[in-house]
């Protein structure tokens, strides 16, 4: 970087201001934000069957979790996700791939999580669309990974957002959206092992669900906000 006359960030000043001119600062070059890659509505519709089972859902009550096309974790932790979600109460559609060691989802659920949560839950290990979950108006929060992809898609919709990193830069994505931005609520892990806990997860989600508590009305104001900014196209 030290012979580039400039330097490009794939972001907006709007959510990475102070660290772009921490960098500019830094490195004494122009820095050039390029904006978030903003993905256009798909021209297709949701399928039935998904559409059939949302729609029995009142607005904004849908607990959705898409990890990502590769993250797969570990038994343990698959079984504290969806046993979080559970505790929850709360319908939810969970799209994960089988857990490390498992040819299906089916094969890996809790004992019995079937048919305790029978006509609320669905846990999918096929492809979803994604962003016509996202959209629906059943879908009240989104359990994210922290990819940068699917924190724009999640960005540009009216759920709340609760902050499940993996790996690399999915760390810093979720401090950026939790701490800086103040636009989800990360699950909190273990100090000592760094795991989450059926617990923590039932805590973050039912934090950003409830409409009467403070950070739940923080985060949403904020994300409306940062909504705002990313549709400008000025």
């Amino acid at each position: 970087m030290s012979e580039a006359d400039a330097i490009a960030f794939r972001t907006c000043r709007g959510i990475e201001g102070p660290h772009l001119d921490f960098v500019e600062d830094q490195f004494k070059k122009l820095v050039l934000p390029t904006g978030p890659v903003i993905l256009e509505k798909p021209n297709s519709t949701l399928d039935e069957k998904w559409a059939s089972w949302l729609g029995e859902f009142k607005q904004g009550s849908v607990v959705y979790c898409c990890l990502g096309s590769e993250c797969r974790l570990r038994p343990n932790l698959f079984q504290e996700l969806l046993l979080g979600l559970e505790l929850v109460g709360m319908p939810f559609l969970v799209a994960l791939k089988p857990p490390i060691g498992f040819d299906s989802v089916g094969d890996a659920l809790p004992e019995g999580f079937e048919e305790r949560v029978k006509g609320r839950g669905i846990v999918y290990g096929g492809w979803i669309q994604h962003q016509l979950i996202l959209e629906h108006l059943s879908v009240g929060c989104f359990i994210t990974h922290c990819g940068s992809g699917s924190l724009s898609e999640a960005l540009l919709n009216e759920c709340q957002l609760v902050l499940l990193p993996n790996i690399g830069d999915q760390f810093l994505n979720a401090r950026l959206m939790s701490k800086n931005l103040q636009v989800g609520v990360e699950v909190e892990k273990g100090e000592d092992d760094g795991l989450y806990t059926k617990e923590s997860v039932c805590k973050a989600v039912s934090i950003v669900m409830d409409d009467e508590n403070e950070t739940s009305r923080i985060v949403k104001s904020n994300h409306d906000k940062i909504k705002e900014v990313l549709l400008n196209k000025d």
